[in-house]
């Protein structure tokens, strides 16, 4: 019920139309009564009465109400066929903002198989009862009842005959509905696993040919497409279970009206032209009793998929504005942390802290190098600034108010990272250098590269600037894409830069270069610049304001490269190593 309650406003939007068309489907359908009754007319005045010139009277209404009803039909299925258009547009629409409104830590949680599933199947299902089985349902029952009725007029004898069979349609139909929806479940769960597992092997399709894994991968995919085979089987089992049930009530119906008429006729309980109408009447039970299969499935199929795109948009949106958020027109770039834990919603509930007890401060303008090992909780410690998570405990403040208060757009629109795992779009090199200030002029570009030390090989490509890069970058070395991904990071011009391990793919006079750049955008502009630069290679760093030895969650050391040096602990030992390293090199 509360998916129901949920949808039922995309449906209500358009109650006018759809109130319409099903007027005009159920006159429809009480139009169609007429054609059998007139043909009954023909029998007995016809050729039995002898009275020809109504024939063609007669065919004339008929023909005249035959075309009618085409017409109509045409025009009520082509308003639900472009009404349920439009809630599927809207449903759509409103899917694809909640995922852009969804923070970090939903996306850590659910697979993009799921996501794709819930965007593509579900939503058709949703459009397919709008535009076919919120009409064929109701529109069949009018069709039974008022056959019904009209036949019970004509021979109530032969109507109740007829109508035996239909406590047998309704049980088979109430029980195929009510065992339909677990077995649609479970085929909407193995869709999403067969999306999931399709779209990690697209995308990791280098690293499978890289280690030969293409049997393993294969071997995958067909357990798991083996198991929405079978979960396809069982729906069908399911299916066909009743389907022979209803199929075989409606095929009854023909015998019972020869037997059961052709007594009454023989013994003059029915006049012959009345068994003709009748037969004329017989489709009118006919096509109902076997359309009840399929919209027991269609609404099922619906109903499990309205279930599931309700449970992802219910899902609460746990980052979002405050009620009165603080808006400023420009971010000054000061950053403080105030004894700062953080745990990832993932993790077991045992596990340790990814962040523990961080305090420290920025002034604006201050490079802050963040090294440590692996898993130190470097990364975790910048998306805090931005807020892509909220703090365990303790505060994040930016400009001195905390990142809690601000508007997310206020907040974020002054922050630009380039981040260590590289995206690129399936776009031009402009357009992605541009992607946070699409109405860029081409001035802002090429310094933006410049700065980047992506201008030259930019340059050398057969397009240039307007050059389509694959999906995700592909066709470019991890240096050029990373070259790329800082160069849309400064093209924004933003007053807190953050440089996630993006020079790791550069050699070190390019990232000596990519720095030296760096600092004359700043000089030159005159405005102040908070940059954080997490990285391995110290030499990134050498030249901060203040470097964070991290480890474990923990801010172990702090300091210059100098101090941190002097300090003769893990700072010191990691650049003695490295510098060996180099030496040796």
């Amino acid at each position: 019920m509360p998916a129901f309650r949920w949808g039922l406003p995309y449906l209500s939007k358009y109650k006018w139309r759809l109130i319409f068309a099903i007027t005009v489907s159920f006159t429809n359908i009480l139009i169609g009564l007429i054609n059998p009754f007139i043909a009954g007319l023909i029998v007995q005045n016809v050729i039995q009465g002898g009275q020809h010139e109504l024939l063609y009277g007669y065919l004339g209404i008929m023909v005249g109400l035959t075309l009618y009803r085409s017409v109509s039909r045409y025009g009520f299925q082509m308003i639900f066929e472009s009404t349920s258009q439009r809630i599927l547009f809207e449903l759509r629409r409103d899917v694809y903002q909640k995922l852009h409104n969804q923070n970090f830590a939903w996306f850590d949680k659910n697979r993009v198989g799921d996501i794709m599933s819930r965007m593509t199947g579900d939503l058709d299902a949703i459009r397919h009862f709008t535009a076919f089985t919120l009409y064929t349902l109701p529109e069949n029952m009018l069709l039974f009842i008022a056959a019904i009725i009209v036949m019970a007029f004509i021979s109530p004898i032969l109507t109740v005959a007829l109508v035996l069979t239909t406590p047998v349609v309704v049980y088979a139909a109430y029980n195929q509905y009510r065992e339909m929806r677990p077995a649609f479940r479970q085929v909407r769960e193995q869709f999403s696993n067969l999306n999931s597992i399709c779209g990690e092997n697209i995308g990791g399709n280098r690293v499978v040919k890289a280690f030969t894994k293409e049997a393993h991968e294969i071997e995958k995919f067909n357990e798991v497409n083996q198991a929405f085979y079978n979960s396809n089987l069982a729906a069908a089992r399911v299916r066909i279970k009743y389907f022979p049930v209803m199929e075989t009530c409606a095929a009854l119906m023909p015998w019972i009206l020869l037997l059961v008429g052709g007594l009454l006729v023989i013994y003059e309980r029915l006049e012959l032209w009345e068994m003709i109408m009748f037969n004329g009447y017989l489709w009118m039970l006919n096509m109902p009793t076997r359309m009840f299969a399929m919209g027991a499935n269609d609404l099922q199929n619906a109903a499990t998929s309205l279930d599931k795109v309700y449970d992802m948009m219910s899902q609460e949106i746990r980052v979002k504005d405050p009620a009165k958020p603080v808006e400023v027109a420009k971010v000054e770039g000061s950053v403080e942390f105030r004894d700062v834990s953080f745990k990832y919603e993932s993790y077991e509930s045992g596990s340790p802290q990814t962040l523990k007890n961080i305090s420290f401060k920025a002034e604006a303008g201050q490079t802050i190098g963040i090294v440590g090992g692996t898993g130190a909780g470097k990364t975790t410690l910048t998306a805090l600034i931005s807020r892509f998570y909220d703090t365990s405990k303790g505060e994040v403040l930016v400009d001195g108010v905390n990142v809690k208060e601000y508007s997310l757009q206020s907040l974020r629109s002054g922050i630009s990272y380039a981040m260590q795992d590289v995206f690129l779009y399936s776009d031009t090199v402009e357009g992605n250098v541009a992607f946070g200030v699409p109405d860029a002029p081409m001035d802002v570009v090429y310094d933006a590269a410049g700065i980047a030390d992506a201008h030259n090989f930019i340059s050398e490509m057969a397009e240039g600037y307007d050059t389509v890069v694959g999906e995700r970058g592909v066709g470019l070395s991890g240096g050029q894409k990373q070259r790329i991904s800082l160069a849309r990071a400064v093209a924004t011009n933003p007053a807190i830069l953050v440089l996630d391990d993006v020079t790791s793919a550069v050699d070190m006079e390019t990232e000596q270069r990519i720095q030296e750049a760096l600092k004359d955008k700043v000089i030159k502009s005159g405005e102040k610049r908070t940059t954080f630069i997490v990285a391995h290679r110290l030499s990134s760093v050498k030249e901060a304001d203040l470097i964070l030895v991290m480890d474990s969650g923990q801010i172990i050391e702090r300091g210059n490269h100098d101090s941190l040096l002097a300090q003769g602990g893990y700072y010191a030992n990691m650049y003695a190593e490295q510098q060996g390293v180099q030496r040796g090199a």
